[in-house]
């Protein structure tokens, strides 16, 4: 297994190239949608250059752009394992079934297409309509270091999405005034057949592999809309709508501990037997959906050892990331808590494969 360092679109930077490098990774997952500055919770982002990306998301990633982001990394001796997630304005209608869904799978075909002859083997995706929404901010972790909740009736009322929004963030201030309705589970998952109908193929013949992200929150419904990925089981269903390669699964450990049914390590093992993951997000949590917290990785419901074993017994060889991480108390709290990730990571896996 291969150890990773998630990195959102200010971070891209040489200076943070070299921070993963020297926390022991060989590889780098890279986020290039400009999510919302009151959505991060993870610190301060890296300052430097932004390697291969421009303030015009509504415009495709360039191919140039790719490879150029490609070789900053290679260039601190790193891989470039995936990017995540699309940006909304490239595929908004596709989620919600709009008049502009057909230009927008034509334009999601042509960033598979770049993806791979710039030689980027994933792209990380969540077919989501609210996102992750209603998570909270508090001392959480173990010293009271601060992190993320979701605290179901006790945080954030939920409210209608309104036109012009998905994942929480605008892609058109000029919408009209109302709310994108109630999507139900038929509906959505409707779309999702549809989408991976029309783009698998695609990412098969350019050699890209497509990976869905679990739903967090897992609940069945969020802000009226239907979730997809809300309990272990509903991945095969994904899994089963386009057998392929190239269907496959980020695979997001903390997300699925979440969930009121089945069992973390069962999925693992289940998933991992198949080859579906292409990726794992390694986090940890204490409780369940309506009410969980994010904790340090060596803390929470979830034994990372036992998790890692059974991966490695299933011959997993993919790249691992710490996904979220608590802040800890010193100047660069998130880096401080990267690296404290990290390092327990390296630790386990260079255990765990003797």
């Amino acid at each position: 297994m291969k150890l990773g360092l998630g990195l959102y679109r200010r971070m891209l930077t040489a200076e943070n190239f070299r921070f993963a490098r020297q926390a022991g990774c060989t590889h780098i997952v890279a986020h290039l949608v400009d999510y919302f500055q009151e959505n991060r919770i993870h610190g301060t982002d890296g300052e430097g250059r932004t390697w291969g990306v421009t303030r015009n998301q509504s415009r495709l990633w360039t191919e140039d752009e790719l490879k150029d982001l490609k070789a900053a990394i290679n260039a601190e001796g790193l891989e470039l394992a995936a990017i995540e997630n699309f940006d909304p304005s490239h595929w908004h209608d596709i989620l919600l079934d709009g008049p502009r869904r057909a230009e927008q799978i034509e334009g999601i075909k042509t960033i598979l297409r770049r993806l791979g002859r710039a030689g980027i083997p994933v792209m990380g995706y969540n077919f989501s309509i609210a996102g992750v929404w209603g998570h909270v901010e508090g001392p959480f972790a173990r010293g009271g270091a601060m992190s993320v909740g979701f605290l179901g009736p006790e945080g954030p009322h939920e409210t209608p999405i309104p036109n012009g929004q998905v994942w929480n963030m605008i892609y058109d201030p000029d919408a009209s005034p109302g709310t994108v309705g109630t999507v139900t589970s038929e509906q959505l998952w409707s779309r999702l057949e549809r989408f991976l109908n029309e783009v698998v193929p695609v990412a098969e013949e350019a050699g890209v592999r497509l990976a869905l992200h679990p739903d967090d929150p897992p609940m069945p419904t969020l802000r009226g809309t239907a979730r997809l990925v809300y309990q272990p089981h509903l991945y095969q269903r994904v899994l089963d709508f386009k057998p392929s390669y190239a269907n496959a699964l980020e695979f997001c450990i903390g997300s699925l501990a979440e969930m009121t049914e089945g069992d973390v390590y069962e999925a693992i093992d289940t998933y991992s037997r198949r080859n579906a993951i292409a990726y794992v997000h390694f986090r940890n949590i204490r409780g369940k959906v309506p009410s969980y917290r994010e904790v340090f990785i060596d803390e929470g419901d979830v034994d990372m050892i036992k998790a890692l074993r059974i991966l490695h017994r299933n011959g997993y060889d993919g790249v691992l990331i710490p996904d979220h991480t608590p802040q800890m108390s010193c100047a660069a709290p998130w880096h401080a808590g990267m690296a404290f990730a990290l390092g327990y990571m390296r630790a386990a896996l260079q255990a765990i494969q003797e």
